[in-house]
């Protein structure tokens, strides 16, 4: 008699979960055949509703928000479980104001407002846009103008080939401006080449190109400048800025290269005794960032008396307490009066160290044997260290953060050479 109850009871409790099993693996299936409903049914509606939102969207957006008809939009399962406006009516959600939205606005679209889009779950081609470029068309306060040329370099054939592209916003006299452009390779005075005059303009389109012949072992000591003049009515030749573009191994590598370069106007100071030295200073208060441009030299007292010397350079030393903390140095010019460098260098330096730091700059002639001789030197500084030009540059830069301030600089001897 118990056998048969316990058996009973057994037979009762497995007819239950076997029950509730069913139940279970029915509410599963219910569940996934109510969102493949639902899912049909809302790619239905972009087809019901597109007369509605060509209506509501310009067609630039209708075109960028669109997709192929036979794929059907899928909700990702991270956001099933949210609420979405309901679209049984066939009629596309919208906005009591404005029905298309602006792009900009669609990444932070909220859940009670996701229906208010033009297209619900497409991508926003606005974050993928680069963002532009305006280094070209932002002129700094002072600028002279702006030249656009292009420089290549033909190993095997030893030509220099260089496009003269156009000019821009030059600052011309009370005349109408009437520019042409000289070109020399320097350190040759006497042979330049000469473009067309253009009349009436600032931003002259030239267009014009140039074949230099130069041999590949003196390329990377030669230096290209553009020389812009104003040509009035009486033809006289008025110097509105010049470019000079050092002519380094990584500028010529690979192709044609399109160059943009600000001009700048000609030194007509007489050189100092032993020559000066053109450099920019710069720093950066976030990154703790000293950088040191050196641009060029002119006037520098060459030792005739060395025939053996070989090239000009220029060491930079950051200095703390009168103590060297780095040095580095330009490439070597061949022994030129006037050479031409734009090289950049970066020194790290905190803001409590600036009162204490300073920078030395050398140019040093060399020779055979690694034999250097100094042929001036310049050091600024705050006023610790410095005076006059020099402490007025270090303070420009520090008063001026992020910006680059150019000056011209004296070199002195501290012993005969």
């Amino acid at each position: 008699m118990e056998e048969q109850v316990a058996l009973v009871i057994g037979g009762i409790l497995g007819g239950l979960l076997l029950l509730l099993l069913l139940m279970v693996v029915s509410r599963c299936l219910w569940k996934r055949l109510r969102a493949t409903f639902a899912y049909e049914e809302l790619s239905g509606t972009t087809a019901a509703s597109s007369t509605q939102g060509h209506k509501l969207c310009p067609p630039d957006a209708r075109t960028q928000a669109s997709r192929p008809p036979g794929v059907p939009f899928v909700v990702p399962p991270s956001l099933q479980s949210q609420d979405w406006v309901p679209l049984s009516s066939r009629e596309r959600a919208q906005a009591p104001q404005d029905p298309c939205p602006a792009p900009e606005l669609l990444p932070h679209a909220t859940r009670s407002n996701l229906g208010d889009a033009c297209m619900v779950g497409t991508i926003n081609p606005e974050l993928y846009k680069i963002p532009e470029d305006k280094s070209e068309t932002h002129f700094p306060e002072g600028c002279l103008g702006r030249l656009r040329f292009s420089v290549e370099y033909q190993q095997q054939a030893e030509r220099l080939l260089v496009g003269l592209i156009q000019a821009q916003r030059l600052q011309a006299p009370s005349e109408p401006c009437s520019p042409l452009v000289k070109l020399h390779l320097l350190p040759d005075e006497r042979r330049f080449r000469q473009s067309k005059t253009k009349c009436g303009t600032t931003s002259p389109q030239f267009d014009e190109h140039f074949i230099f012949q130069v041999p590949s072992k003196s390329i990377t000591q030669r230096v290209l400048r553009f020389s812009v003049y104003h040509v009035d009515r009486q033809r006289k030749h008025q110097l509105l800025g010049q470019v000079l573009f050092p002519l380094k191994t990584e500028t010529l590598a690979g192709d044609c290269r399109l160059i943009w370069r600000d001009l700048e106007a000609e030194s007509l100071e007489p050189p100092s005794k032993f020559g000066d030295l053109q450099f920019c200073l710069s720093y950066n208060d976030c990154l703790n960032r000293l950088t040191v441009i050196v641009l060029r030299a002119k006037g520098l007292q060459l030792l005739q008396d060395d025939t053996s010397f070989v090239s000009v350079l220029v060491k930079v030393s950051l200095m703390n307490h009168n103590k060297f903390v780095k040095c580095k140095k330009t490439s070597a010019v061949l022994g030129s009066a006037n050479p031409v460098y734009s090289e950049t260098f970066s020194f790290e330096a905190d803001p409590a160290e600036l009162d204490t730091a300073s920078l030395s700059l050398t140019v040093l002639q060399r020779a055979k044997g690694d034999r250097s001789r100094e042929l001036g030197r310049v050091v600024v500084g705050p006023y610790m260290y410095t005076r006059g030009k020099e402490l007025e540059h270090w303070n420009e830069m520090l008063s001026k953060p992020k910006e680059l301030v150019r000056r011209w600089h004296a070199l002195c001897r501290t012993t005969e050479p």
